[in-house]
């Protein structure tokens, strides 16, 4: 188990942080460089928010890219994709970490700020589905199981077996046990919230005539994806999901769910169960997989030599594949790393 390794990385965060705030109050004017692309050249200042998924990814960037160029302060934080949209087509910030794809009404809300920007794929990811490492009842989980457990037509299920009769008109056995649901998981504030929903509930939704851009909210929610580990290990009969490098290093406390990519509930335990793992989740077949991006304000790119040689790095193999992997993430094929470097070279050729 490596949790102290992310509590250590939380640490780092505020450090940085701290730096940060004593050196600006405004990140768009922090445009005071040296010039030149790296190696203790480029001075200044900025900040990173967003995901508390891409969070480790970044923070793992910024360490390395900060230790090659002392003069960059680096601010990295993870309040969540949709918080830190908020701040991102504000001006506020001069990238956002995203664990999903920016959302209509975000891209009104960049417009209306005046925000240009680039989205670029960095790695992928399997939102991984938890349960006490006590719980002997379940092993694979279908879409329509957890739509059945975690959907709004679930609100106000207190047992697991207050589900089985939704589950059972989904096409699945009913079988749920007679033990609490003790449901811990992402709040709205979080990218993971919403792709489990695109993922995993929404189809079922739809076809129900449900409301398809919610789960139930009556459940302990975080935005700190420690906290939401914690709550799964504290409980054998517990219910939860967090991005698959979460889950992985914790895996000794806690039991990984399969899902099976059945609609229908009737592929509980089937053979086509899949558990998340790298292979997995780079070939999709793991049915919860996503891509998750970083976006970069393009003006303040074009400004701040700082930012520019910060995506520079994390567009370079010690971004988009050494901090990946050692953040317990999954690799871009290299077609895709391709197609997010030439992304970025093209928008740096139009600056």
């Amino acid at each position: 188990m490596r949790k102290t390794s992310r509590l250590a990385a939380a640490g780092i965060v505020a450090f940085t942080l701290l730096g940060a705030a004593c050196s600006t109050e405004n990140p768009s004017n922090d445009n005071n460089n040296n010039g030149g692309g790296g190696g203790g050249s480029v001075s200044g200042s900025f900040k990173v928010s967003g995901s508390s998924t891409v969070l480790p990814i970044s923070n793992l960037v910024a360490e390395q890219f900060s230790a090659d160029n002392p003069g960059v302060q680096v601010s990295v934080d993870g309040p969540g994709t949709t918080d830190g949209f908020v701040l991102f087509c504000k001006g506020e910030t001069a990238i956002n970490d995203a664990s999903r794809q920016i959302e209509d009404e975000e891209v009104a809300a960049c417009d209306k700020g005046g925000i240009d920007y680039v989205e670029l794929a960095i790695a992928y990811d399997g939102i991984t589905v938890m349960t006490g490492k006590g719980n002997d009842a379940v092993d694979c989980l279908s879409k329509a199981d957890l739509y059945a457990l975690i959907g709004p037509e679930s609100e106000g299920f207190d047992n697991w077996s207050d589900a089985n009769d939704l589950d059972k008109e989904l096409g699945g056995d009913g079988n749920f046990p007679n033990v609490p649901l003790d449901l811990v998981g992402p709040g709205q504030e979080s990218g993971t919230w919403g792709s489990f929903i695109d993922l995993a509930l929404k189809n079922i939704a739809e076809s129900r005539k449900a409301p398809d851009d919610t789960t139930r909210t009556d459940y302990q929610s975080s935005g700190n994806d420690n906290v939401i580990i914690q709550g799964v290990e504290g409980s054998d009969s517990s219910l939860g999901w967090v991005g698959f490098a979460y889950a992985e290093e914790n895996a000794s406390n806690l039991k990984i769910l399969g899902v099976s990519p059945a609609e229908d509930a009737s592929g509980e335990g089937s053979s086509d169960c899949v558990t998340p793992s790298a292979d997995t989740i780079i070939d999709q077949s793991y049915p919860l997989s996503r891509t998750l991006y970083i976006y970069v304000n393009t003006q303040m790119a074009a400004d701040n030599e700082a930012v520019k040689s910060f995506v520079d790095f994390y567009m370079s193999d010690a971004g988009t594949s050494d901090a990946v992997q050692q953040a317990g993430y999954v690799k871009l094929p290299d077609d895709k790393i391709q197609e997010s470097q030439q992304q970025w070279s093209d928008t740096e050729s139009g600056m």
